[in-house]
């Protein structure tokens, strides 16, 4: 029997409640803390290369942190997030996915971006943003954006890039591309309504788009456990219909093979996916707030245990890809370049007054001509200017 949406019902004569927790999804992990394989694990078909590709942008991103959350605390720049102990996670799932693939990103994604490409100077221009930005200074700092890296702007409202997505990804599929998107956000966005809604409407579009959940524990200073009572986020998108995956986010290696099985899956039967990765936040949420007042050092110290660079060099080493001589050489070459790039940022100079009011309108618009005037002689008043 089925019911008006097709969907399978079995009958019965007695009542039997469903219990809130009557589904439990394992967690897919490969590596285990001393940088060996699980006895039944099977590693991802990765070549020295690519194997090392990752590693060192994961190192990068961790770098590039440290110093520019030094620079946020100098007053240098006025804002900061890290992704400390969520490299793995950003690095290895766009290592896994094709250049043509969109991702859409919240916050703590840069371990994604650098990974496609972006320089050094570019994520620099981006948080002094000079007159190099993309973004021509519109955005705060970590709001990256690029187009040739098909890499969409972030946006600091939460949530907003999950419909997003599924609308890129329907997109994608109306034009036959074979091509996905993938769309990051943490726990805490999927409390947000944009999140049922772009599930919703992915699976019933049956949109070529991989919702990847970065569940650190904490949206900002507010615990998962006081967030929701159920099995994560996972079990939500088993609701909605559809596929569903939770993966070790500390696993550099269980977290490219769980995208990239997603991403062939859905090339062959476009439809959504979800991926949960069970991670942790290392740092604060943002260079505005303070951990200690909402969680203890011990917390933050066994987690630090469980540090994915770690467990990934650990890795790489015993495969005798990585000696601990080239990898500190690598590090003080990565710090050299980063500070460099920092100071030759700095000293560009801001975007040209104009650009704020270009890109939006095919003619700039009288009434903006006019603020724009007064921007640049503020002794003219508002004389002749709209009310």
């Amino acid at each position: 029997m089925t019911n008006p949406n097709n969907a399978t019902i079995t009958l019965v004569h007695r009542i039997r409640f469903v219990d809130g927790h009557g589904l439990t999804i394992p967690t897919f992990r490969l590596l285990k803390d001393d940088g060996h394989l699980y006895a039944d694990a099977i590693a991802p078909e990765l070549d020295k290369e690519q194997a090392l590709a990752m590693y060192h942008s994961m190192v990068a991103t961790r770098l590039l942190d440290e110093r520019m959350l030094a620079a946020q605390r100098q007053g240098r720049i006025s804002f900061y997030l890290q992704s400390l102990g969520e490299e793995a996670q950003a690095v290895a799932s766009a290592a896994a996915l094709a250049p043509e693939d969109m991702i859409l990103a919240q916050y703590r994604e840069q371990g994604a971006l650098l990974h496609r490409g972006f320089t050094l100077a570019q994520f620099m221009s981006q948080l002094f943003s000079n007159e190099d930005d993309l973004g021509k200074g519109r955005q705060m700092p970590v709001h990256y954006g690029c187009r040739e890296l098909n890499f969409m702007t972030i946006s600091s409202p939460l949530a907003t890039q999950i419909p997003q997505a599924t609308g890129v990804a329907y997109g994608q599929r109306l034009a036959g591309e074979s091509a996905i998107t993938l769309c990051y956000f943490g726990e805490g966005a999927a409390s947000e309504g944009d999140f049922h809604a772009g599930l919703n409407m992915a699976a019933v579009l049956k949109t070529p788009v991989i919702f990847f959940c970065r569940n650190n524990g904490y949206a900002i200073s507010t615990p998962a456990s006081e967030q929701f009572v159920g099995d994560g986020i996972a079990s939500r998108a088993v609701g909605y219909g559809i596929r569903t995956l939770r993966v070790d986010g500390a696993d550099t290696l269980a977290v490219f093979e769980a995208t990239r099985q997603a991403r062939q899956l859905m090339l062959d039967d476009p439809q959504p996916m979800l991926i949960e990765a069970m991670s942790y936040r290392l740092g604060a949420h943002s260079s505005s707030d303070d951990p200690s007042g909402y969680r203890s050092q011990a917390e933050e110290e066994r987690w630090r245990k469980r540090d994915p660079i770690g467990r990934y060099r650990l890795w790489l080493q015993h495969q005798g890809w990585l000696n601990e001589d080239d990898d500190r050489r690598h590090r003080d070459e990565l710090r050299r370049q980063i500070l460099e790039a920092m100071k030759q940022a700095e000293q560009r100079a801001k975007p040209a007054l104009e650009s704020l009011v270009e890109d939006v309108y095919a003619a700039v618009p009288r009434h903006l001509e006019r603020q724009l005037a007064g921007l640049k002689h503020p002794s003219s008043g508002r004389q002749g200017e709209d009310a």
